[in-house]
């Protein structure tokens, strides 16, 4: 090969992997120990990069199981708990679940918890839902470029998970027992 095909080749390869890595979604966890047994979610995170990502046309739309969004991006999105979780009145066992979101209505998202822990993130299965909650949405101040889920203590044995992108932010209120 000559040295010019050589320097074009290079520089196209450097060229894809920086696009690859301006949208890679990077794996991120948050966890939360109550009573000394531990909840923690593990996900990966997407940014905005500029794009529309929920409501008609946005880029959750285009997921073959629109309305329900794997609540993060690549694997699904798992929750393990060592202890038993009641999720605004949706009992959810110690062990270990998938967690979706139904963003049908991008200002009024139900979370589901799934039992279902084979599937990768877009294999979405209704039928292996545990079950649904309403969660309680808010606005933030300015953009949110990189999904953020957090678990914190409100007191007791009580929490709460908050899940942050784009112009939404969504909440679920737990107790662990």
């Amino acid at each position: 090969m000559t040295k010019s095909v050589l320097i074009c080749a290079a520089l196209a390869m450097t060229a894809s992997l920086s696009f690859a890595q301006k949208f890679t979604s990077p794996p991120a966890d948050t966890s939360l120990t109550i009573g000394g047994k531990t909840i923690t979610i593990k996900y990966s995170a997407p940014s905005v990069h500029g794009r529309q990502i929920f409501g008609d046309g946005g880029l959750i739309s285009h997921d073959p199981h629109y309305p329900v969004w794997r609540a993060g991006a690549n694997p699904a999105t798992a929750l393990h708990t060592e202890a038993d979780l009641d999720i605004q009145g949706l009992h959810v066992p110690a062990g270990d679940y998938t967690l979706f979101v139904n963003v049908a209505d991008p200002d009024r998202w139900e979370f589901i918890v799934s039992k279902d822990t084979k599937e990768w993130g877009l294999a979405y299965k209704p039928d292996k839902d545990l079950g649904r909650v309403k969660m309680e949405m808010s606005k933030p101040p300015a953009l949110i470029e990189t999904y953020k889920m957090t678990l914190s203590s409100t007191g007791g044995n009580s929490g709460k998970l908050q899940l942050e992108w784009e112009n939404h932010i969504a909440s679920v209120s737990f107790k662990a027992k």
